[in-house]
């Protein structure tokens, strides 16, 4: 897989490190020389020295072949702006951006940009090829027996609204906390998931396509189109 990523501070250089490690190509576009040659000292590395929102320096990158686009600066603005050349400029067939203020994520969403809020996030996101919505494994436990996993509830509009209680969620499975924006949330009967909530749950391991159609109402949906 090759993937071109916008920034190359602590977060581009994580996400590149992980893609490396696993044997994809990266490229990264830099406009800060000092971060460029640390780059190119630390890692095998291609790195472009150059504004990711300058069509002149993205396209040294050959975005037009990349599999994945990664926006990962500190700017909602310049991230943005790099997102857009890759999707209408270059055709990149799936684009991601860092989103450093959570009020920024329903418009990127709303231009086609997987917007992401959890660094180590958007690395599993494109290693393990998943997309927003899909259940993420965080961490196993008791030897494989149970599992903790994150499933993100796409910010697709204000039609999705449960409690918890509202749920038909599998036993031997529990919601341990939800992640809204820069709160953390710990989940009661009456609490009321919203478009855009991380929810963290223990599970086991049959269960978790289950319990992921639960949380995104996905058999509710589905009794509704029948009808």
């Amino acid at each position: 897989m090759y993937v071109v990523i916008a920034g190359g501070g602590k977060v581009g250089r994580s996400i590149a490190a992980d893609l490396l490690a696993d044997g994809h190509h990266v490229t990264i576009v830099e406009q800060r020389e000092g971060r460029c040659d640390q780059l190119q000292r630390d890692h095998d590395v291609l790195v472009i020295l150059g504004d990711a929102t300058d069509v002149r320096y993205l396209e040294q990158a050959r975005p037009e072949r990349a599999d994945v686009f990664a926006a990962t600066t500190r700017t909602d603005d310049v991230n943005f702006v790099a997102c857009q050349l890759a999707l209408t400029t270059f055709a990149v067939p799936r684009v991601l951006s860092r989103v450093n203020y959570p009020r920024n994520e329903e418009l990127f969403r709303k231009m086609r940009i997987e917007a992401v809020s959890t660094t180590t996030l958007i690395s599993r996101l494109i290693r393990e090829q998943l997309t927003v919505g899909e259940l993420i494994h965080l961490t196993t436990l008791r030897g494989g027996k149970v599992n903790l996993v994150e499933i993100d509830i796409p910010d697709g509009g204000p039609e999705y609204s449960r409690t918890v209680a509202d749920l038909h969620l599998p036993t031997e499975s529990v919601l341990v906390c939800v992640f809204r924006g820069d709160d953390t949330v710990i989940p009661r009967g009456d609490t009321r998931l919203r478009p855009g909530d991380q929810v963290i749950a223990l599970t086991t391991p049959m269960l978790e396509e289950e319990l992921r159609s639960a949380v995104l109402d996905e058999r509710e949906r589905a009794r509704g189109r029948r009808r």
